[in-house]
């Protein structure tokens, strides 16, 4: 018996485990060859945003009159007129804030300027002197102007949309009274001139009305119409 028929079995075997391995190792090298690139992944870094607080400000502000404790007080910006009263000790006992804008927000340098109840009141007595209780606040004549004050508007004259005149012939009483110089008084002689004499024919005839002179006409002739 030779040695190639002895281990005929063994090689046989051996033969197709081999053809076994190499069949499979050609399927993978195969495969992994027609297999496409794997895609490369982008990653993208997202930047911490960092919020800087802003910086407050800060305003120096005087305040004086009726205040218990008047002097120049530091306020952040957005503190309110009423916000430097309560650290400047809050208001004395005869204080009048009539003509104070409580809730105007505070600007460096202002100054404000708390009256009394007599110094507003010496402003109110009658309905001719009701711009005054304001002008006691806005006055850039008087020896500080005070911040605080109330914006003063102008009311809008309701008979001449065009011109913004009131209209003498047609006008009510309180819209009389708008003409600057035309109180109560005037407003009611007015009415009643009309209701006697009729309509006026030139804004000159209103002259005619008592109480009503050249030196009057001067202040409201820009105010007027008919």
């Amino acid at each position: 018996m030779t040695f190639k028929y002895k281990y005929r079995k063994q090689i046989i075997a051996f033969s197709i485990i081999a053809l076994i391995l190499v069949a499979v190792l050609s399927n993978y090298v195969i495969k992994s060859l027609n297999k496409p690139p794997k895609k490369e992944k982008t990653v993208i870094l997202k930047k911490k945003t960092t919020s800087k607080k802003e910086e407050l400000k800060y305003y120096k502000v005087d305040i004086k009159g009726q205040i218990n404790e008047p002097g120049i007080y530091t306020m952040a910006e957005g503190d309110r007129v009423i916000d430097v009263i309560e650290k400047a000790g809050g208001l004395t006992q005869i204080a009048d804030t009539t003509v104070i804008n409580l809730s105007k927000k505070v600007t460096d340098e202002m100054v404000i300027i708390i009256y009394s109840v007599a110094e507003v009141q010496n402003y109110q007595r009658t309905k001719e002197k009701e711009e005054q209780t304001l002008k006691i606040c806005t006055d850039n004549e008087k020896e500080i102007k005070n911040d605080a004050c109330i914006e003063k508007k102008e009311e809008s004259k309701k008979d001449n949309s065009v011109t913004g005149k009131i209209n003498i012939n047609t006008a009510t009483k309180e819209e009389l009274m708008m003409i600057p110089g035309i109180g109560e008084a005037k407003a009611e002689s007015i009415i009643k001139y009309r209701s006697d004499h009729g309509n006026f024919k030139k804004i000159e005839d209103i002259k005619e009305v008592n109480g009503i002179g050249d030196g009057v006409f001067a202040k409201i002739k820009e105010s007027i119409t008919i």
